[in-house]
């Protein structure tokens, strides 16, 4: 034999067995496997740990150190870790919930975890030599950086559940094992150090921004680290599977041509039987299916829609229309004063006209009422128009809150304000025998699709070259027909499944004679449920532009509101001002 080099000592290893020569193969193999890896886009979730499974699982470990069980171990677990990394990098451009994206890199963390030990085992550490520490050292700023993501995602989580004191703790936890990862990285390339700075900015910038906001404006308590709940990681690679005895893993056989040409010829003779057996079953199956795509009526299919509803829909609903109605009152209130001043000044000035003769305001009257009366009218013009969209947006208000109230409550009372069918026991069973029926005649279709698939595979894989390598010419016809017999249990299954075709098709008639009054009530209940259904889901997508609405109403009110407080201000300023100058001309 010859001899194989050993990786890690370079010493020349020999060994008197042909399953020796397999394993480094086989270890070949996942090498090969591994740098294929390395030069692939990042985006498959396969990886070369499948060649050093099969090898640790199914060779002695004895023959060299590369093939000790330890070393194995390591290779296996290093090549998960890398590829769980790759499909973390696509989950990340890819946008994935924050809280999947910490899993995936926690179980990148736990293959390299795995990897660690190995590397730590007594017996690897002095296998490998000085290789061993650079090794586990960078192992271990791996698990520390895919800590701190995985820290990092679990803090973005909080962020959108809007738990900020646990926000801020995993964004420190991952900061914290970022630097453990930088100090470890020392002596790494450039790229690594880049990629390290880079997270830092990333991290760094997320923990000041939740440290400082937790600070001055949600002050939650931050809890221990240890007091939440670990990231548990997501296995989501796989080891590519080898398997020695595959041709796509050892290549074509390489003794095929010595197959005689007679053996051959003789092959694709037994090939056409099998393609007229086919032939023969297929033109039954597809005769009888075209009738029994005749007789099956339309499947009608439900579609229910699931209605997922924030638990405060109606309260939020019922509070804006109330803050808008305080602010609208407000404003009516505000301004029916107004007019009540003016009113009241308009009279005063009557009467004094009335003391004084009637004769022109003397010169010096207090201005400003005039612009007043003219503003106030402009307000309430405002107002009164936007009054009618107030009254009609309540009224859309209370046409849809008993639904929205409906869609938020138990399932049960949602179920029970749908139509349903009310039918006879007897009506009950001429549908249930119906159904019966239709399940009969599926499982007639999978049974026989399952038929169909099975020849065919038999058929596809049923190879005789090796008999017919022996047998002679005059005997080939015999052999064929004992070959073929291999099918008869199969065709005796399709021919009963065919067979049966006809008595399940009368069934299926009868049974729609009797279905044909079932299925007008149920065709009235279905019109009346879509109805009520469509009802529902009209008054669910209502609810954001009644929100909505209520807002902008809100706005308008309070910016209203704030313009009629400053006129009220001017109005009673104005008529002070106006019964100040009446009494100085009374005083004349």
């Amino acid at each position: 034999p010859l001899p194989r080099t050993e990786i890690f000592s370079g010493k020349a290893v020999t060994h008197e067995d042909i399953k020796y020569e397999q394993a480094c193969v086989l270890y070949n193999l996942g090498a090969l496997h591994s740098m294929l890896g390395a030069m692939d886009k990042r985006v498959s979730e396969e990886c070369a740990a499948g060649a050093f499974t099969y090898l640790r699982d199914h060779f002695p470990h004895s023959y060299s150190v590369d093939m000790s069980h330890q070393i194995l171990s390591l290779n296996i677990n290093l090549m998960l870790g890398q590829a769980q990394e790759c499909l973390l990098e696509k989950s990340m451009l890819d946008n994935r919930k924050s809280f999947l994206v910490a899993r995936i890199s926690a179980q990148v963390v736990d293959y390299y975890k795995e990897a660690c030990r190995a590397l730590e085992n007594s017996e690897t550490a002095s296998l490998l030599g000085k290789i061993q520490k650079d090794w586990k050292k960078l192992v271990q700023m791996k698990i520390y950086y895919f800590a701190a993501v995985a820290h990092l995602h679990m803090g973005k989580q909080a962020e959108e559940q809007q738990k900020f004191g646990e926000r801020v703790i995993y964004f420190q936890s991952a900061l914290d094992k970022l630097n453990e990862a930088i100090k470890l990285a020392k002596g790494q390339p450039e790229t690594v150090q880049e990629a390290l700075r880079f997270t830092m900015d990333v991290i760094g910038g997320k923990y000041n921004s939740a440290k400082k906001d937790n600070d001055f404006i949600y002050h939650e308590a931050v809890p221990a680290l240890d007091t939440l709940q670990s990231v548990k990681g997501a296995p989501l690679v796989k080891a590519l599977p080898v398997n020695p005895t595959d041709p796509a893993v050892t290549g074509p056989d390489i003794f095929a041509k010595l197959v005689p040409m007679a053996a051959h010829e003789a092959s694709s003779l037994y090939s056409e039987e099998k393609a007229k057996l086919l032939r023969d079953v297929m033109a039954k199956i597809e005769a009888k299916n075209e009738v029994l795509d005749d007789h099956i009526p339309p499947v009608l299919m439900e579609k229910c829609a699931a209605l997922s509803v924030r638990p405060d829909t109606v309260r939020s609903l019922v509070q804006a229309m109330q803050v808008l109605s305080g602010v609208f009152t407000d404003v009516e209130a505000s301004l029916k004063e107004i007019q009540a001043l003016l009113e009241e000044d308009e009279a005063q000035e009557r009467k004094l006209q009335e003391l004084l003769g009637r004769v022109p305001a003397a010169p010096g009257s207090p201005p400003g009422l005039a612009e007043v009366s003219k503003e106030c009218s402009k307000y309430v013009e405002l107002h009164e128009k936007a009054s009618f969209t107030n009254s009609e947006l309540h009224r859309a208000m209370n046409l849809h809150l008993g639904n929205l109230r409906l869609l938020g409550g138990p399932l049960e009372q949602l179920r029970a304000a749908l139509p349903a069918p009310s039918l006879s026991e007897e009506d009950k069973q001429v549908l249930q025998n119906l159904k019966r029926i239709l399940a009969k005649v599926q499982e007639m279709r999978d049974q026989r699709l399952s038929l169909e698939q099975q020849l065919r595979e038999m058929i596809q894989k049923d190879d005789i070259t090796t008999s017919l390598v022996t047998t002679d010419r005059s005997e080939m016809k015999k052999l064929f027909e004992e070959q073929l017999k291999k099918y008869d249990q199969l065709k005796v299954y399709l021919e009963q499944n065919l067979a049966a075709q006809e008595n399940v098709l009368k069934a299926l008639t009868d049974a729609n004679v009797k279905y044909a009054a079932v299925r007008k009530a149920l065709a009235e209940v279905e019109h009346k449920w879509n109805t009520t259904v469509q009802t529902l889901v009209a008054s669910y997508e209502a609810y954001e532009d009644l929100m909505k609405k209520s807002q902008e109403g809100k706005d308008f009110y309070t910016d209203l509101e704030g313009k009629v407080a400053k006129l009220l201000e001017r109005a009673r300023a104005a008529c002070q001002a106006s019964e100040e100058h009446r009494q100085q001309l009374l005083e004349r």
